[in-house]
């Protein structure tokens, strides 16, 4: 495999350059309060689908 390294220089108009690196300003909001993710509660109906379930997969894998 033939690998071409060879440094690319690319030309173009001032014009365009200058719309390249033309400096954005930006204003970011910092007093924003998101709200807080609540993280669902794991109670025993979860442990019992879990199980179900198990039961439900190790059965059809034995035959």
């Amino acid at each position: 495999m033939k690998i071409d390294a060879s440094p690319s220089i690319v030309q173009m108009e001032p014009e365009v350059l200058n719309n390249l690196v033309r400096e954005v300003k930006e204003t970011l909001a910092t007093d924003i309060q998101l709200p807080e993710a609540k993280q669902p509660l794991f109670t025993i109906t979860d442990l019992w689908k879990i199980r179900r379930n198990a039961k439900t997969a190790k059965g059809s894998f034995r035959g």
